[in-house]
Formats: C-alpha cells, structure tokens, sequence
C-alpha cells in the first residue's frame, strides 16, 4: 500500500520539487497540494493523507496552527515540518502541535525521502541538523510534571522507556536489557500508547518536561 502524501507550501516550485521527487520513489503516492494553511486542513479532510509535508511560514493559517487542526480531525495522520529555518521555537512548537518530524528543505533528496518513509511509518524525526539540544534548551523553561500515565507502565515497559527516552535503537535496548528485538518493540508500542504520545520524538519530549530526564546531564 502506498504512503499518501499532501505537500503543503506556498510556493509553487517547492511544490513542484517535492511532488516530483516523490512521485518517482515505489510506495508513494503524493495525492494533493495546499498552497496555506486553510487548504491543508481542507484537503486533509478531503483526500485522507497518511503525511502531511507542512511548510511553517505560509499565509491566511501557518503551518504550525494547519498541524494543529489536522491533527485535532485526524490523529491517526502524521505531519513532517519541512522549513527554511533552523530556528528552536519553531522545532518545539512543531511537536507541541503534534507533528512527528522537523526536517530542513535543503536536505539531501535522500534523507528527505527517507524521512517521508520514517514518520509515515509511526517513527519520530528529527533532523540530523535539529539536535536534542532543542528539547532541553526549552524543557529548562518548564517546571517538571510527572504525569500520572507514568504508573500505568509495568517494571519492564519502565526499564524499556528510559532507555528509549535517551535515543538508544530497539536494537540497542535489547542487548541492554537481554530480551529479544520483538519483545522490546512490543514493549515500545505498550509503552507509547500507555502514556499517550504519538512516537518516540514525544516520548522524549515527555521525559524532558517530567523530570525524568534533566538538560545538561549526562546519562548515568
């Protein structure tokens, strides 16, 4: 089945860039433009998409308010902020709104490709321009909260979440804890869902804003 895709961004040839792109990749399909924000929440609505590529600056609605509605109608799509801008206020309200990915538009066509597949796949995404120091640069503003879903999480989904929160691979979690690959992204997926948050980007958001883990810190 293919990835359906709605590319949203006022310019004309940026549209014209991505649809040509990913058109020519197997597996995707782009099913419609929105050249502001108001378009993109409509044709979301209209066309079903399973991503959404959403410029931030955009007239009439950007695409940070266009992510929030979309969501808000249809959580079960995921939204890939492509930008100009490198700028942190705009990477956290990114995934405050519930986007699942923040990538710069002059990254390479492969990584743009690749990161189409990985968000629409259920998998966070930050660009390897848009480092952690974004989510603890602004977690340092928050008081931390425990949230309550915390206690739902069995002894084993804890373990499996502290490490996830500090971007360690299933892979990786598995030799750590000496379970199998299986186990551990059946742990992921009960662990995600248990807490409410949509993928492993606001799982570490979560961890940030509760405590659990403190910015400048290292790992013990």
């Amino acid at each position: 089945m293919s990835i359906r895709v709605l590319v949203a961004d006022d310019q004309a040839m940026v549209r014209a860039g991505f649809r040509m792109l990913l058109s020519g990749q197997p597996g995707i399909e782009v099913v419609a433009e929105a050249v502001n924000g108001l378009e993109a929440v409509a044709k979301a609505e209209r066309f079903a998409p399973d991503l959404i590529l959403m410029d931030i600056r955009m007239p009439e609605c950007d695409g940070l308010e266009a992510t929030r509605r979309i969501l808000a109608a249809r959580p079960e799509s995921r939204v890939l902020i492509l930008t100009t801008f490198d700028l942190d206020e705009y990477v956290y309200e990114a995934l405050q709104a519930g986007a699942s990915g923040f990538m710069l538009k002059d990254e390479p066509p492969e990584q743009l490709i690749a990161g189409v597949r990985t968000v629409a796949t259920g998998n966070g995404l930050l660009s390897p321009a848009v480092t952690t120091r974004v989510i603890q640069a602004f977690a340092r503003g928050h008081r931390p909260t425990r949230p309550a879903e915390l206690d739902a999480l069995t002894s084993r989904e804890r373990d499996v979440f502290d490490q996830l929160v500090r971007g360690r691979s299933n892979a990786e979690i598995a030799a750590g804890l000496h379970l199998s690959d299986a186990t551990v992204k059946t742990h992921v997926t009960h662990t995600l869902r248990k807490l409410g948050v949509r993928d492993r980007v606001h799982a570490i958001v979560l961890a940030y804003e509760s405590g659990i883990i403190t910015p400048g810190v290292p790992d013990a």
